[in-house]
Formats: C-alpha cells, sequence, structure tokens
C-alpha cells in the first residue's frame, strides 16, 4: 500500500467520467467551479440531499468550523484528502518508511502541500487535535497558496501563526481550533483516500464548498447536475418573490416540488424578458415539464 494511490484513487471515483489530474482525482472543469462561486449554500446542497447524499455537509451545532477570513469570502477548489492518527512508534516507523519509497521528504503535514495543483483544497482529518495539531501555520499557507493559487483547506484540528496565514492573500481555510504549539506527535494513515469528520464524508476529487458557517463536499460525478440545479432554483427563487409579491402566486403554490405547467410557463417568459433573468437563458426546462405533464410522486411535498 502506497499513500495517494492513483489505482485507488481511481476505485473510488469510478463514476467520474471525465477529464482526471494526474494523480488521478477527477478534474471537475474549472467552469463549474467558478458558476459555485455565484451561489448560496442551500442551492449548492439541495440536489445532492435529494440524490441521498445526507453526509456531506460540516459546520454549524456540534462541530462548528471557524473561518480564516469571516468577510464572506467562499473557499471552493477540488478536494485533496488526508487523515491522521495518534503517534506510535512502529506505526510511524512503517509509515515513514512507506513515504521514503514515494520519496516523500519532511513531515506528514508537508508531503500533501508539497503535491498540491491549481484549485486544490486540502481536506485534513487531524482527529480534532489542537494541542501539537496544528497542521497549517504561515510557512505552509504560504506554500498552499504558491500550489493552489486560489485554494486552501479544511482542517478537523488546529492551525497556528494566524496573522500570519492571514496575511497570505486569495486563500480561506476553515479550522478547528488555534494553538500556539507546532505539530507534533500524529502518524499519517491516509492520502487521498475516504475521509470523514463531523458527520461529512469526503473523497478525493469532491468539490469543496466553504459558505455560510459550514463546507459541503459535493461529489465530483455530480457538480455540473448540482450547477444546474442550483441556478434553477436560485432564478425559480428570484421569480417566485415577485410572483408572491404580486399576489399571483401563494407560497404553497410556489414551494411545491413542482410547478405547474402554467407556473413553467410563465417563469419562462420572465426568464426571456426580464434582465435578472438573463444569465439563465440556457437552462433547459424540459424535465420540469415532463413532470408537470406526468406527475411526481413527491408534488405534494414543498421544496426543499
Amino acid at each position: 500500500m502506497h499513500f495517494n494511490d492513483r489505482d485507488s484513487i481511481l476505485a473510488l471515483t469510478r463514476e467520474w467520467k471525465g477529464e482526471r489530474l494526474p494523480d488521478g482525482r477527477p478534474k471537475v472543469p474549472d467552469k463549474h467551479l467558478d458558476a459555485l462561486y455565484g451561489m448560496t449554500l442551500e442551492e449548492v446542497w439541495k440536489p445532492i440531499f435529494l440524490l441521498g447524499y445526507e453526509h456531506q455537509f460540516v459546520g454549524g451545532g456540534l462541530a462548528p468550523l471557524t473561518p480564516l477570513h469571516d468577510d464572506g469570502r467562499k473557499l471552493i477548489g477540488r478536494a485533496v484528502t488526508c487523515a491522521y492518527c495518534p503517534t506510535r512508534p512502529d506505526l510511524h516507523a512503517e509509515m515513514f518508511r512507506r513515504g521514503a519509497e514515494d520519496g516523500r521528504q519532511g513531515n506528514y503535514n508537508q508531503w500533501v502541500i508539497d503535491n498540491l495543483y491549481e484549485r486544490d483544497v486540502v481536506v485534513c482529518d487531524m482527529y480534532n487535535k489542537i494541542y501539537k495539531g496544528t497542521f497549517l501555520g504561515g510557512n505552509l499557507t504560504t506554500a498552499l497558496q504558491k500550489h493552489t493559487k486560489t485554494g486552501g483547506a479544511v482542517i478537523w484540528g488546529g492551525i497556528r501563526d494566524v496573522e500570519q496565514m492571514k496575511k497570505v492573500p486569495d486563500v480561506q481555510v476553515y479550522y478547528r481550533g488555534i494553538d500556539p504549539t507546532p505539530i507534533r506527535e500524529f502518524v499519517m494513515k491516509s492520502y487521498n483516500d475516504v475521509t470523514n469528520f463531523g458527520g461529512a464524508v469526503c473523497l478525493p476529487g469532491d468539490v469543496v464548498f466553504g459558505a455560510g458557517g459550514g463546507v459541503l463536499f459535493i461529489p465530483a460525478h455530480l457538480v455540473a447536475d448540482v450547477v444546474e440545479g442550483a441556478a434553477k432554483t436560485h432564478v425559480k427563487d428570484d421569480f417566485g418573490f415577485e410572483m408572491i409579491g404580486q399576489g399571483k402566486f401563494t407560497t404553497a403554490q410556489i414551494d411545491k416540488n413542482t410547478w405547474s405547467e402554467e407556473m413553467l410557463d410563465m417563469l419562462v417568459e420572465w426568464i426571456r424578458t426580464d434582465p435578472r433573468g438573463e444569465e439563465y437563458r440556457d437552462l433547459d426546462w424540459s424535465k420540469e415539464y415532463d413532470l408537470a405533464r406526468n406527475g411526481d410522486p413527491d408534488d405534494t411535498q414543498t421544496a426543499l
């Protein structure tokens, strides 16, 4: 077994049919990453939740994450996953031996940072270790920015050198806590494998969406549908707010999962003629019309 194993990554992400990065992770197109910057957490969350991916969000409640920059900036990029456990001499010796076979240098956290690509986001399970669990500091954040340009990290553990980290441009980091101690007494147990913490599961190549108080991990093979679904939710909300304000539809009508043909006709016309609908004019509403004509088993339920 070797860390960051291409064959293992390919097996884990079998449903992805597009281009891949050199390490085997799905390379979700930049255009989809760019589109996500204009979307809200709820718009992005809904399409994957409806498909049964109910354990993709971490944040809030008993599992809060703190953003390094509390200025509204989003964290969006392709996940590089890694997981660690408390140190044990024989395990440490074996994992360092495997790392040496792969030509890796430095400490375990440096192995990950040194092999990042543009728009990567490190997703690190530091087993909630904060004291001596500071995965990132000023130097490694600088290196992270050099490799990823606009990426960042989600760390289920600690960080240090926060004042230095905040001066590094164009990155965002979510973390559990701050401590001045350097990282110590930990062992890497996986690198670009299944990672889970805070009730969420992340695979290598998932798209990380950090915003609105937490982080969502979007399966790579669903991102294109998510972008389209989120765009539809957004424009339906814009249209729905106006229709409710004009008294043309009730909230009960707007909140149903399936809209009637009459409502869809009005929506499509609004998109065609209203300046606010311009960016949505390429959306295909044929599925929604099919549901309106043929029925939807969930059409009695309100939209999530």
